[in-house]
């Protein structure tokens, strides 16, 4: 059978079954639910597989199945999937590094008590996330982008009896809500321009040269182009998901949540949704940066902020005792450069590292849980070390990932897609801050990684837990296996001499010489001997001179104890926005409850007492006016009907007495009136 965009939609569905299959599952059946997420896992990794192998024949073209989704008035609202390459090398790695995600929770989360509901949330969001990158239509990214934000929510705060983890999770789902209303206000802009949704439809999408001239052609004041406002807008999303400066605040504290959901979130799913969306509108976002009196253009905005992204979260990994948080603050970094690239103009640099990133930093965040379950639950670096003897495979895949992350040449996937990206930033004509922030961020990088290291697995047994730890079982270690070969051999895929996986994203020719690698090399040996600095400063640092004690001094307190404060305690970004923004809220909130209070309620209160005085006097009017007013009149009545009655005697010498009384009195009035 031959893969379509039409068979797109089992990819997604397979998870979500398996979520509702889990839902409906007795609490006590766990072999049910991580059985079903597993083999739903492993069928839509073999489904994304035929997709990509479909998707690579012709990888110019844009394979889409639309389809009507409801009728509104005149017009009809269309969803759609598309089948492309970028669509399917995404598939691909959701679900296998999902996949392997997957089976090593069955051996880390085996002795919690909501087990079952673990793996049911674990699928809800796999099903988002692959929603997301089949859609053909914003808005059904947009549903799908939320029900990942819900599904986010319900992992980070799994463990929700911890006030921690509650707070987390309330946080992340509130901050990435603003930067998600940046983007419900661009979908809506964008269905107003150009009464369409879809990105692909015949010469009729968004992302097709019929409406991208319409919104290059229209201006709003100052100059700036529709397109421009539409793009910062759906970019705001992007800040949101993936952490990116200054929305990047939700994402350490995700750490709240099981190791297996961090290595998800910061690795395949949620942050990866941020870059993935740049990517998939970037004709639309490209098309301003060549009106020239525009007085900004999205793209700089990007790379802007991804180059400070990547910087800050590279300075303040460094001051990070929490093994969980260094690696968190490591994502903020590396989705920055990720930022950074489709800012300067190669999208396919940033998806390459997107690719590359996901395997080793799931595969550290799989170590890190690997060392935090075998240590008990201890997280402090400086309560670790000497783990290197005890738990060697662990240690061995570890030092694999750190390697990739910090650029180590040439044999490791991270130092060719960085490498894509400074080299991306280095030909980029607007400024060379972004560049310069991305190389400063390497040597960073390099160092903290190497503390990391050393603090952990070096030197002697620091606490009771490390000295009791043990290397895990193969349902665990396996996964960290397969992700260090992916961590190794991916980045071999798109080196400058062979950029085969950039040729196919973008759908172009092929070219590979080895010209390209010589062309770079200057740049390329200033980030290797960057590399080399970040390296060997953090083993001059850390590994020369090993921790002996838990409460030994840390070589850079020692030397700038106040920077080092500042950055443990994130820049103090939590701080400056309870201080700006959370008391704006609360002032807005206090003054929302005083006008309810004392404005709306006074006038409730007097408009209720009003109906009460109008009440009283309505009630007077009819009780002592008109009520009285006519049981007067009735007792008149009354009055002269009884005396009449009693006039009324039946006797006949009566009445002619009063004939004669009445016939005297008229004669003489006569009399009386004829003398005149």
């Amino acid at each position: 059978m031959t893969f379509t965009a039409n068979h797109l939609w089992l990819i997604p569905t397979l998870p979500l079954l398996a979520a509702g299959l889990g839902a409906l599952a007795p609490s006590k059946d766990r072999r049910l639910a991580a059985g079903s997420a597993i083999v739903a896992m492993a069928v839509s990794f073999v489904l994304a597989c035929l997709a990509l192998q479909s998707a690579l024949q012709a990888p110019a073209t844009h394979a889409v199945a639309n389809f009507a989704w409801f009728d509104l008035g005149a017009s009809t609202m269309r969803l759609g999937f598309l089948l492309d390459p970028l669509t399917a090398f995404m598939c691909v790695m959701v679900t296998f590094v999902g996949l392997l995600i997957f089976i090593f929770s069955l051996g880390y989360m085996q002795a919690d008590a909501n087990f079952k509901q673990f793996f049911c949330f674990l699928s809800l969001f796999a099903a988002a996330m692959l929603g997301v990158l089949v859609a053909n239509s914003l808005l059904l990214l947009f549903i799908c982008w939320e029900l990942v934000g819900l599904a986010s929510y319900l992992l980070i705060g799994f463990w929700f009896h911890k006030p921690s983890a509650a707070a987390a999770a309330k946080k992340a789902f509130i901050t990435t809500r603003i930067g998600d209303l940046g983007l419900l206000l661009g979908l809506l802009w964008l269905y107003d321009a150009t009464g369409s949704l879809l990105f692909y439809d015949g010469g009729q999408g968004v992302l097709e040269n019929t409406a991208l001239a319409s919104l290059a052609g229209q201006t709003l004041g100052g100059s700036l182009a529709l397109s421009t406002a539409i793009g910062l807008l759906i970019f705001c999303g992007a800040i949101g998901k993936s952490g990116q400066f200054p929305l990047h605040v939700w994402l350490p504290d995700a750490m709240e949540g099981p190791t297996p959901v961090s290595a998800l979130i910061h690795a395949a799913t949620m942050v990866a949704a941020g870059v993935f969306l740049v990517a998939r509108v970037y004709p639309l976002m490209q098309i301003d940066a060549a009106l020239a009196a525009a007085p900004v253009h999205a793209l700089t905005v990007v790379a802007f902020i991804g180059a400070i992204t990547a910087l800050l979260g590279a300075c303040i990994a460094c001051g990070q005792n929490d093994i969980k948080r260094v690696l968190a603050f490591s994502t903020v970094s590396q989705l920055g450069y990720m930022m950074l690239a489709l800012g300067v103009g190669s999208w396919t640099a940033a998806i390459f590292h997107l690719l590359t990133h996901a395997f080793f930093k799931a595969l550290l965040f799989l170590g890190a849980g690997l060392v935090i379950h075998a240590a008990h639950h201890e997280q402090d670096i400086r309560l670790l070390g000497g783990l290197r003897p005890k738990m060697k495979i662990t240690f061995a895949t570890f030092a694999v990932g750190m390697m990739a992350l910090s650029g180590v040449p040439f044999l490791f996937s991270g130092f060719w897609s960085k490498e894509a990206i400074l080299h991306a930033a280095h030909a980029w004509d607007v400024s060379r801050l972004p560049l310069y922030a991305g190389l400063a961020a390497v040597v960073l990088t390099a160092f903290y990684m190497t503390r990391l290291v050393a603090e952990i697995f070096l030197g002697q047994p620091r606490s009771a837990a490390a000295e009791h730890a043990h290397e895990n079982s193969a349902v665990m270690t396996i996964p960290l296996i397969l992700l260090a070969l992916g961590a190794i051999g991916l980045g071999f895929i798109g080196t400058p001499a062979y950029p085969w996986l950039q040729a196919r994203l973008s759908g172009t020719e092929l070219h590979s010489s080895l010209h390209h690698l010589a062309d770079g090399s200057g740049l390329m040996l200033l980030s290797i001997g960057l590399v080399g600095v970040g390296l060997g400063l953090g083993w001059w640092l850390y590994g020369r001179q090993l921790r002996t004690t838990a409460d030994a001094r840390d070589p850079l307190v020692v030397a700038a104890p106040q920077v080092m404060a500042a950055l443990a305690n994130w820049l103090g970004f939590d701080e400056l926005y309870a201080a700006t923004v959370g008391r704006l809220n609360h002032f807005t909130a206090t003054l929302a409850q005083g006008i309810d209070r004392w404005v709306l309620g006074g006038l409730v209160n007097f408009l209720a007492q009003l109906g009460i005085f109008s009440g009283t006097v309505n009630r007077q009017l009819d009780e002592d006016g008109l009520n009285g007013g006519f049981d007067q009149i009735s007792a008149s009545v009354r009055g002269s009907g009884q005396r009449y009655a009693q006039a009324q005697t039946g006797q006949a010498h009566g009445y002619l007495r009063v004939m004669a009384v009445a016939f005297i009195v008229l004669a003489l009035v006569l009399v009386l009136g004829g003398a005149r």
